[in-house]
């Protein structure tokens, strides 16, 4: 299936480092009845003990959309039958590139512990997410993520494939 497993660390300019050869991607599942998922990461996992998305290294020949639907089935179960993909946010680093899949769900499902990269899974409501110890990258990330998925705007309806 893939040519090129991404599975490896990327050093950044600043010495910072960064998951995923060909950069990383997660999938943010909105449900209007039950809210957002959320992954409570593993220990050892980087930043551990936070709570954040499903998601992970970009195989080399694969989208994110690709990417961020793989390691959430991996890692929770998601069926991505049951998803309809609305829009993507990237974050570019130059060098690296993380792509957040926002995605609704079409129908409910549990989701489902499948590998040791959770702790937990939990439908949580968008006003409650930040109310949780988030992935530092994350947590930067979701007032405007909260927005676009509370407000959706025509054209990210539209752009449901860009990035």
């Amino acid at each position: 299936m893939t040519s090129g497993s991404g599975d490896a660390w990327v050093y950044g300019p600043d010495g910072g480092k960064f998951w995923g050869r060909f950069g990383a991607a997660g999938l943010l599942v909105h449900d209007p009845q039950r809210g957002v998922l959320l992954q409570h990461r593993a220990l050892w996992s980087h930043f551990g003990d936070t709570w954040g998305l499903p998601g992970g290294a970009r195989h080399e020949d694969e989208t994110a959309v690709e990417a961020a639907l793989r390691e959430a089935k991996e890692e929770a179960g998601v069926p991505a039958d049951l998803l309809h993909v609305r829009f993507t946010s990237v974050l570019d680093l130059g060098f690296w590139s993380y792509t957040t899949v926002v995605a609704q769900a079409v129908n409910s499902f549990d989701p489902v512990i499948s590998d040791s990269e959770s702790i937990a899974l939990r439908w949580v409501m968008p006003e409650a997410v930040a109310h949780f110890p988030l992935h530092p990258a994350f947590a930067a990330s979701w007032p405007a993520l909260q927005l676009r998925i509370m407000n959706p705007t025509p054209a990210s309806r539209r752009n449901a494939d860009a990035g």
